[in-house]
């Protein structure tokens, strides 16, 4: 099981496939079973590294509140130990801060795609998405603000299975809360011209959690942003639209990788 550590943190990753490698930072308190779809859709052409944020799975659980460059210093530990001098990021609502933050001051991040994600903590509303692991029913019911209606009502099956994968992955409430504290203060508006990296932001237009105007803006306060609304929606929209972000997502990957 490759391990990278920041200080005393044992932090868990998976890595996967060959060529230029995609790093996927998970939404607070989701395990690595939310990247499944773009994990497939893109190991061959690329090699994908997965990883448990501190609080979440097989990583280790320190008491909270965790900041937001304990976080930073954990994606770049895992950077540093899968001797990476240059990765694309992909992450999702607090992944998604977290890349964002670590493209302002690292040298190895090449690309970004942000997913439901905002350029203010406070434009964050997460809690509707925690559910206990151990609370089976719980965990359905959140799974009503991470996903369409027309999404939940056309794959039963689907939702099942990501409840199956909720209640053997995800974090509990102390994990969950440690980490939501690292949006506590986030405000990126001001250092948004730092971040010079060709960078793709998606969100779904009924995002419940992060309004889709936010990704917009953020898209906007970017020196090289494009906003991608996915029409109709949920939070989780790189789940419900897999096949349309993936094929966006190898795109965006394939133009960089041989212009930049």
């Amino acid at each position: 099981m490759p391990t990278a550590t920041n200080g005393s943190v044992s932090l868990y990753y998976d890595r996967e496939g060959d060529g230029d490698p995609v790093v996927f930072v998970p939404e607070a308190g989701l395990g690595g079973w939310s990247w499944g779809w773009q994990h497939a859709g893109l190991v061959g052409p690329y090699e994908a590294v997965v990883w448990d944020l501190r609080g979440t799975g097989r990583s280790d659980a320190p008491p909270g509140p965790y900041r937001l460059e304990d976080l930073v210093a954990d994606l770049e530990a895992v950077l540093a130990d899968c001797e990476f001098r240059n990765a694309h990021l992909v992450g999702c609502g607090l992944g998604g801060a977290v890349a964002l933050r670590t493209a302002r001051t690292s040298s190895r991040v090449a690309t970004l795609s942000l997913v439901g994600t905002a350029a203010e903590g406070s434009a964050f509303d997460l809690e509707a998405l925690f559910a206990p692991p151990d609370d089976r029913e719980a965990i359905r019911e959140s799974l009503s603000v991470g996903f369409s209606a027309d999404f939940r009502d056309s794959h039963p099956d689907v939702c099942e299975g990501i409840v199956d994968w909720r209640s053997d992955g995800d974090a509990d409430r102390a994990g969950w809360e440690a980490q939501v504290g690292a949006l506590e203060g986030f405000d990126a508006t001001d250092w948004l011209v730092e971040v010079t990296q060709p960078t793709r932001v998606f969100s779904g237009t009924d995002d419940a959690l992060v309004p889709a105007s936010a990704g917009e803006d953020l898209a906007r306060g970017l020196p090289r942003g494009e906003f991608i609304p996915l029409e109709g929606a949920g939070h989780l929209c790189f789940v419900e639209r897999s096949r349309e972000v993936n094929d966006r997502l190898l795109g965006f990957l394939e133009e960089h990788a041989a212009s930049e």
